[in-house]
């Protein structure tokens, strides 16, 4: 499988999360402004939404959407408990969570990175924004992960947009409990790897 990403937008996500399941993955990047990946071929061919992510499987269909792809990997490793069963109550939960952060939170961000966004418009997004980050700062003061005592693709998720963060200078300290929980995420070794391969940070040398 092949997993077509652009260095630390939301294609972070299912990189991580392959990483997290011990599941190998080709990557290729893809420069979103021109639509061309690394290798010269036409992005739109492949993904006519034009963005990432997007999963070419090997039989050559193509999966997109970030949330649907996340699950999909997991689901290549149902026993790595990143995602949990099919059918049961709790990926309905993750779900649930997974459907929040995209829609609440991530798209939120958007505004931000446009350059024509009034000022009037932001400071809506902002105040909006904290609102959503409260919900999840509820959560954990109470517990170390999203959806109780295991790391899962929905911590993975809020980990990559709440680093977009710090590029638009939005003030994360009135949320203690969500900045310790950034800092567990990015210490993980999964996290480290996958950022190392997209050239976010350095690869950490071996002791």
């Amino acid at each position: 499988m092949k997993l077509y990403y652009s260095p630390g937008v939301c294609s972070l996500s299912p990189h991580i999360v392959a990483h997290e399941i011990g599941l190998p993955l080709k990557i290729e990047k893809v420069d979103t402004k021109t639509k061309q990946t690394e290798t010269g071929r036409d992005y739109l061919a492949i993904n006519p939404k034009g963005y990432v992510p997007a999963l070419e499987l090997d039989s050559g269909e193509v999966l997109t959407e970030g949330p649907a792809i996340v699950q999909y990997l997991a689901d290549q490793k149902p026993e790595s408990g990143i995602a949990p069963p099919n059918g049961t109550l709790a990926r309905s939960r993750l779900q649930e969570m997974l459907g929040y952060i995209n829609s609440e939170i991530h798209k939120t961000y958007s505004p931000f990175f446009k350059p024509d966004t009034p000022k009037e418009t932001l400071a809506e997004r902002e105040a909006y924004l904290r609102k959503r980050y409260q919900f999840v700062e509820n959560i954990l003061a109470k517990q170390n992960w999203l959806l109780g005592d295991k790391f899962s693709a929905a911590d993975a998720y809020l980990f990559v947009v709440t680093r977009w963060a710090a590029a638009i200078k939005f003030d994360l300290s009135e949320f203690p409990a969500l900045q310790a929980f950034q800092k567990r995420v990015h210490e993980r070794p999964a996290v480290q790897a996958a950022m190392a391969e997209e050239g976010l940070i350095k690869h950490q040398a071996a002791a």
